[in-house]
């Protein structure tokens, strides 16, 4: 019997489950003098994502255009997520890199409605993302600014065209890479997208690090390389970060890829905010 089962005849006390990384799956407990196991439930994406450190993650934004977070899908959740890539009927289209000269490997855009795990983890990071690229827009000068909710966001890019939904899931193997880019589909952009990371490095694959190109005016790029592993995020700028100079702050260019795969198989899951036309 697991929590939240009822027991004829009884009252079933509401039974606190413990979602710390560490504690035991199982817990024996008594109920009416009969003992139970219960087991341990994870955290709603909604509460895994809430409980990450925001001002911390703001400020990384802010100093490196980037911010990596602890594991917050389980392996579970990314398995799930993997074994979407072969049901073809889950998406709205397939994008061999090579054929465009985009890298080597393959990814696909999620249709509508996009798997509920998708959809969580879309609509529950957006509410704490706008506030951060509203002060973006501020710090820029930019008038533009993005409404609080994922919904009003979605009709202002249909508003403009964009009605097609852009969560993907990327898949590389061997000699696979993707060259560095940014995620643009129409007038109307997000300025910061996820990236959540479904294979175990040096278990699935080797290689494969994460780039980010910061593009610095005056001045050589600076690069970073970025060992992940499964479960973890990586929120980043879709196309600029602000970069405070002499007298105020202006817009510094980063793009991102994917380094040459060494060996197996990785696979990523991207949620980027706006639609494409």
């Amino acid at each position: 019997m697991v929590a939240g089962d009822l027991i004829p005849g009884y009252v079933t006390p509401f039974i606190p489950v413990c979602t710390l990384e560490g504690c035991e799956p199982f817990r024996r407990i008594h109920c009416q003098g009969f003992p139970l196991t219960v087991r341990s439930l994870p955290m709603t994406i909604k509460k895994r994502i809430d409980s990450l450190d925001w001002p911390t993650i703001e400020q990384s934004l802010w100093d490196r255009g980037y911010a990596k977070t602890s594991a917050l899908l389980t392996p579970e959740e990314c398995t799930k997520l993997v074994t979407l890539y072969r049901q073809d009927e889950k998406f709205r289209s397939r994008i061999d890199m090579a054929r465009y000269r985009f890298g080597v490997g393959e990814y696909k855009y999620f249709a509508d409605p996009l798997p509920p795990l998708v959809q969580q983890l879309r609509e529950h990071t957006y509410p704490l993302l706008a506030p951060i690229a509203n002060r973006w827009m501020d710090a820029l000068r930019i008038s533009e600014q993005f409404p609080t909710t994922l919904l009003e966001f979605l009709t202002y890019c249909r508003e403009h065209g964009q009605t097609r939904p852009t969560p993907l899931l990327l898949a590389y193997e061997t000699g696979g890479y993707n060259c560095l880019h940014q995620d643009l589909y129409g007038a109307v952009a997000f300025p910061l997208q996820l990236t959540f990371f479904l294979s175990q490095r040096e278990r699935d694959y080797t290689g494969g690090e994460f780039l980010l190109v910061e593009q610095r005016p005056r001045a050589q790029s600076r690069g970073e390389a970025i060992a992940t592993e499964q479960g973890e995020l990586v929120i980043f700028t879709t196309r600029y970060r602000p970069a405070h100079g002499v007298r105020s702050y202006h817009r510094v260019q980063i793009r991102h890829g994917v380094s040459t795969v060494t060996s197996g198989a990785r696979y990523t899951l991207g949620v980027i905010f706006h639609n494409a036309k």
